[in-house]
């Protein structure tokens, strides 16, 4: 028994598999959930490498103190001044995609900053990730969840720390 339950009708993540399609970028606005502020020794070069490096938009800006990213619902960014370089501190956010964005963005990434992406891979918990280094010195990982084989090595090893699948032909984790 477990004390999950399937929550995917909540968020803009769509169920794992061969052809999850992303959702749309999101213009609404609502209380933030989650988001990270970033100092930025130039916003202008951080807004250019979020918006056609990851395929973030600018949802506002406050010309000289903020600018305001999103990609989906509930993957925002805020951007703001720092004073020099060095108070740039060195962190990590994630984000959720689609196995079919993963290297498209690695692709966009690198037409921006030929060294920013590393090699997307594979990870125990059933995701491949892209790790990508912006001018801010913060680590962003894109993750996408791979389709759920709950026979495969990450399926023992999930069921083993109590993850199973519920109806599992939708990748639903429970």
């Amino acid at each position: 028994m477990s004390d999950f339950s399937n929550a995917f009708d909540i968020s803009p993540v769509p169920p794992p598999g061969p052809d999850a399609v992303a959702p749309e970028l999101f213009r609404g606005i609502y209380g933030m959930p989650m988001f990270v502020t970033i100092p930025s020794a130039d916003l202008a070069a951080s807004v250019d490498f979020w918006t056609r490096g990851l395929g973030f938009f600018e949802l506002f800006a406050i010309p000289g103190q903020l600018v305001h990213l999103r990609r989906w619902a509930f993957q925002d960014v805020l951007l703001v001044p720092a004073a020099s370089a060095q108070q740039t501190p060195r962190m990590t956010v994630s984000f959720a995609c689609v196995l079919g964005q993963i290297e498209g963005i690695a692709d966009a990434v690198r037409a921006v900053d030929a060294g920013a992406a590393a090699d997307p891979h594979d990870t125990a918990w059933n995701t491949r990730d892209l790790e990508v280094l912006t001018p801010e010195n913060v680590r962003v990982v894109l993750t996408a969840a791979k389709p759920f084989d709950p026979e495969s090595a990450e399926g023992i090893a999930l069921r083993a720390v109590g993850i199973g699948v519920e109806g599992g032909e939708n990748g639903e984790h429970v």
